[in-house]
């Protein structure tokens, strides 16, 4: 999930989105990227490892810098339990003095029998520094005991969101997307929303499947992009969009691109990109697009279970429109 993008970002941020001054890919084999700007200036990293047993940290003071930044092991899976398996999509957010990583596990590595997803569920970590000692503070309830992932959480005026993604037994798909209010870091104040469904063949031609959001505020709107579809070539993200003022907990004030707006572009040899953040570059204005993405086409078995997905970052512009990410750019390293 997703920094909040500062309400002064210029709207004529580069006359040529093709120009890009960040490593690509800035790190290999790192997927689900969550990258974090914090006031003292610092970037904070973390992604899912392809061991899935594990949580890493990296800290630099440009972006580049993560690339060769130390890989700190900050929490490792137990050998058995709710936790033991299957660590996935770790975020690490600052909020009310303390350090918090959400992130989803799972008990065992075999499919739920009657929803034929995996058994995942959404959990807090707390520390009073990154690179402190971190601790459990539980799981995070959202009232539905089912598959979930991919949480992320965001401000307006004061009220915080959690978002995340979660199977519904009576929908087709893996996963939509909700929204609630929290009370604390690690409980929610008022019952789950669902903002959308995989509906349009972009989000569904493999499997059906909405995960992934991130939040991008700017002016008086609201961006929430999420990844759809299954995680080979077909992966893409869509986009939410809310007035800022409006009721948030209310699906009719979101509006759903019907196009993907940031897509598989072969010419560049980039394929599947999702699962994104967002962050600002080192001159506090920039805002940047943090995602992963594959380089072949074609992989053998279950994309899933394929290791080669890389973090990309890559500035964008912000304009009347919204936000228009471009095309993702090639390997330049």
């Amino acid at each position: 999930m997703a920094n909040n993008i500062s309400n002064n970002i210029s709207n004529n941020i580069s006359n040529n989105m093709t120009i890009n001054n960040y490593l690509n890919p800035l790190i290999e084999y790192r997927a689900d990227p969550f990258l974090y700007r914090h006031h003292d200036g610092k970037y904070y990293f973390t992604a899912t490892v392809p061991e899935y047993d594990r949580i890493e940290l990296r800290v630099a003071d440009t972006v580049n810098g993560l690339a060769a930044a130390e890989a700190h092991c900050i929490w490792s899976k137990p050998d058995a339990g709710a936790m033991s398996q299957l660590i996935w999509a770790p975020e690490i957010h600052y909020l009310d003095g303390k350090w918090y990583i959400y992130f989803a596990a799972a008990p065992v590595l075999s499919l739920c029998p009657a929803n034929r997803t995996f058994q995942h569920r959404m959990y807090v970590l707390e520390a009073d520094h990154p690179l402190d000692d971190w601790r459990v503070v539980g799981r995070m309830e959202s009232g539905m005991d089912t598959f979930c992932l991919d949480a992320t959480t965001f401000a307006v005026d004061g009220v915080r969101y959690y978002v995340w993604a979660q199977k519904d037994p009576d929908i087709k798909g893996n996963s939509n997307l909700y929204i609630a209010k929290m009370k604390s870091p690690w409980q929610l104040a008022t019952a789950p929303v669902r903002l959308t469904r995989p509906e349009y063949d972009w989000e569904c031609s493999v499997i059906p499947v909405n995960e992934g959001p991130a939040v991008l505020m700017h002016g008086n709107k609201i961006y929430l992009t999420y990844s759809a579809n299954a995680t080979g070539t077909e992966y893409c993200m869509g986009l939410l969009t809310a007035d800022a003022g409006g009721d948030l907990l209310d699906p009719v004030n979101w509006h759903k691109s019907p196009e993907p707006v940031f897509a598989t572009w072969a010419e560049n040899h980039k394929y599947g990109p999702g699962h994104n953040s967002f962050t600002w570059a080192e001159d506090g204005t920039t805002p940047l697009l943090v995602y992963h993405v594959r380089e072949a086409a074609q992989v053998e078995g279950d994309p899933l279970q394929d290791a080669g997905r890389h973090t990309c970052v890559q500035p964008f512009l912000i304009t009347e429109a919204g936000p228009d990410f471009g095309k993702p750019f090639k390997r330049n390293r």
